[in-house]
């Protein structure tokens, strides 16, 4: 009896147990069915979520073109290889859609990719042992180019691949790679994810980089368990938005001027640096801008230098400044060109050092300030300041030139000069240029006033920002007079001035002389500071040796700076050498570019030639009327008519000059030994799309010669400096490596280097 009434004892706690768990269990089921959720989380969008699938849509970043519309900067696509090594991936299948034989695979692939078999061998049977679905292989199947994808698909190989992604593309290499800057793809975190993005490390892409990458979209749909899409698989698409394209002042053509030569020098000088930039000095537009050492973006590796030195080095600038110093002269009424005083030496008193002419202090005798601005004398230009100007009254002036500030050009790092004014001495020293610092763009933002009757410009390198969808002007930029520190009387007379430093009996500046156009200018051989403490740097070459210049010179339509630092000069040669060679080139031919008028009465050039009707000329009659002109002449094809040219009719050339005629049915011809600039004229011509790697000379090109070619027909040129060697595999492999350290947003610090 007792067991029995325990027993029923147990069975109704059991049977109590059991009901309220039913109830509670009845309940929340209850609960959850009417409510639709679990500790508040709602059961419909969690089984959305977990049968949605969901891909982002790349937006494409905006491109950076040049003022002509000419592509700097663009996406092209690239694409890793990968390979499906799982055998049951082609189950049921005509085809294997895996890698059937390893060997022969590796055999094919590695010459292509240029790598050794063992690189893509050894992945492969990896990933067989392993029983892995797919293989990839690391930096030997990353960013492979569309020419060496089509070359690998047409092997028919089964298992091989590719997935596409963008890679942002330089198409003329060094080409303003301090302006341009560089883009690459990083890894970023949106929304507690990482995805992959390009970012704008450098230049324009970084200043910029908020406009130009635009925002990604997504497509989302409902899938199975298989993931196969449902009949109704409720489909999102969110459209992504792409970047606006910058389009930039500066000058596609005149900029390849510029590369040009500074890579001539470099070559052949060896300096330590080198500087040039031209502007527009009605507009402020900058046309070109250059730096060397330099670098490639498309392969931004061992960087000697990430600064934008024209915008972001200051240094003493020498004699190029007696120009402002003459100008304040006259502008504040004290300015008698033929006034005469004692050159030589100056000194004020017994506390202040002397001050010397630059042929040793012995000086040209008793001369008249217009000599002295022609002789590029320091005494006169102290004796300016300190007898005539008077020190506070030149500090206006050098304020009004606006030499203690930022020029706020639209370039990132920008760092201003300072004038160092507060010993006697140093008031002297800066009116010649020495002591106080600035930098290029400042000098230029100040010349525009004597070559813009007396109205000063901000320089400017964004010309527009575009819609690239709908092609709408976002924003546009126009010139902005910033100042008036001189007068026209008083620009027009420097500018008589600076014409007479180039064509004067006792200029320093002949060497500077134009064929077809008057100019003008300054020189200036700068000082460079000893970096190990005291005084200034001695011999030959040790100094900045630069130009200020602008032509035609009664009415500048272009202004340049060019400067080079330390060049290594032969015994027979002087500093005036390099920097005239990049001056001369880069102006004659800019102005004849730009189809600016000569404003010489005389031509005596004899290897100057006018060029006949070009197109629809039958072929073989232009071909030999140019040869017997003594052109250079490169027929692009065999067909019997030209359909263009890079020469038009009435342009005037000179004998060394390329001319490249492209017939009715174009063929590649042999470009070893070009320069990038006839290779990108080429290009243009044709519409090819084109890729360099190295500087200089052209060596070796994709197409062979005698290839018919079209538009959009691809081109890929390796060109090396005259004298290097080719590169081994090692120095391949180095020069493709990544960069070590690259900073995050490239800013100069503040330079105390004077030159």
């Amino acid at each position: 009896m007792r067991k029995n009434k325990t027993t029923h004892f147990m069975s109704a706690i059991l049977i109590v147990l059991f009901s309220v768990a039913f109830i509670v269990l009845t309940g929340r089921f209850m609960y959850i069915q009417a409510t639709g959720e679990i500790d508040g989380v709602s059961l419909k969008e969690f089984a959305d979520q977990k049968r949605t699938s969901s891909y982002t849509i790349n937006a494409e970043r905006g491109k950076i073109y040049d003022n002509n519309g000419m592509a700097l900067a663009y996406d092209m696509p690239v694409y890793r290889l990968y390979a499906i090594v799982r055998e049951e991936y082609s189950k049921n299948l005509d085809e294997p859609k895996h890698v059937v034989d390893p060997e022969r695979t590796a055999q094919a692939l590695a010459p292509i990719l240029g790598v050794e078999e063992s690189d893509i061998l050894d992945p492969l049977l990896k990933g067989i042992n392993q029983d892995r679905f797919q293989v990839e292989f690391g930096k030997a199947g990353n960013d492979i180019s569309q020419q060496t994808k089509e070359q690998i698909e047409n092997l028919n190989l089964p298992g091989i691949n590719f997935e596409e992604h963008s890679q942002r593309y330089y198409p003329n290499g060094t080409f303003a790679s301090h302006i341009i800057g560089f883009a690459r793809e990083e890894e970023v975190e949106i929304d507690g994810e990482l995805t992959s993005e390009i970012k704008g490390i450098a230049g324009m892409e970084n200043e910029m980089n908020d406009l130009l990458k635009g925002e990604d979209g997504y497509i989302s749909y409902q899938r199975d368990q298989y993931n196969k899409r449902l009949l109704k698989p409720n489909e999102i698409i969110s459209e992504p938005e792409n970047g606006d394209d910058v389009y930039l002042t500066i000058d596609q053509k005149i900029q390849t001027l510029v590369e040009d030569v500074l890579s001539q020098v470099e070559e052949e000088y060896e300096p330590e640096r080198i500087t040039a930039v031209v502007m527009d000095p009605k507009t402020g537009e900058v046309l070109a801008m250059g730096n060397r050492p330099s670098y490639n973006p498309n392969n931004p590796a061992n960087v000697e230098n990430w600064y934008n030195d024209v915008i972001s080095t200051p240094f003493e600038p020498g004699s190029t400044v007696k120009m402002f110093t003459w100008a304040a002269a006259i502008e504040e009424g004290v300015y008698n060109g033929e006034d005469i005083f004692q050159s030589g030496s100056f000194q004020v008193n017994a506390q202040i050092n002397a001050i010397h002419d630059h042929n040793n202090g012995e000086g040209w005798g008793t001369i008249s300030f217009d000599e002295g601005f022609e002789r590029s004398s320091n005494v006169a230009a102290a004796k300016l300041v300190w007898e005539n100007i008077g020190t506070d009254k030149f500090l206006d002036y050098l304020h009004a030139f606006d030499f203690d500030k930022k020029t706020g050009i639209d370039l990132p790092g920008e760092v201003a000069g300072e004038i160092l004014y507060n010993w006697p001495l140093e008031k002297i020293t800066t009116s010649f240029g020495q002591g106080s610092t600035s930098t290029p763009i400042q000098q230029m933002k100040a010349a525009t006033a004597i070559a813009n009757d007396g109205k000063m410009v901000q320089p400017y390198v964004i010309q527009k920002i575009v819609d690239s969808s709908t092609g709408k002007i976002m924003e546009e930029k126009s010139p902005n007079v910033v100042g008036q520190p001189i007068s026209e009387a008083t620009a027009d007379q420097v500018l008589t001035l600076l014409e007479s430093v180039v064509v004067g009996e006792n200029g320093t500046g002949k060497k500077f002389k134009l064929e077809d156009y008057t100019t003008g200018g300054k020189t200036g051989t700068a000082e460079i500071p000893n970096p190990e403490g005291g005084g200034y740097l001695t011999g030959k070459n040790n100094y900045i040796f630069s130009f200020l210049g602008m032509a035609p010179i009664d009415d500048p339509q272009l202004v340049m700076y060019v400067s080079v630092k330390q060049p290594k000069l032969d015994t027979y040669e002087v500093g005036s050498d390099p920097v005239s060679f990049i001056y001369r080139n880069v102006m004659e031919n800019s102005l004849h570019y730009l189809n600016i008028d000569p404003d010489k009465q005389e031509d005596n050039t004899p290897n100057k030639v006018e060029i006949p009707k070009v197109i629809g000329a039958k072929t073989t009659d232009l071909q030999q009327q140019l040869a017997d002109y003594g052109l250079n002449v490169t027929v692009v094809g065999d067909g019997g008519n030209i359909i263009s040219a890079n020469v038009k009719e009435g342009d005037k050339v000179i004998a060394q000059e390329r001319i490249i005629i492209v017939t009715d049915k174009p063929t590649m011809p042999n470009i070893k030994d070009w320069s990038i600039r006839d290779v990108s004229q080429l290009a243009d011509l044709i519409g090819l799309k084109m890729e360099s790697f190295g500087n200089g000379y052209v060596i070796t090109q994709n197409i062979e010669e005698g290839t018919p070619i079209k538009e959009n027909d691809y081109l890929a040129v390796e060109l090396k400096a005259p004298g290097e060697s080719e590169s081994t595999e090692e120095d391949k492999e180095e020069h493709s490596s990544e960069p070590e350290e690259i900073p995050e947003s490239v800013q100069p610090e503040e330079s105390n280097e004077t030159e």
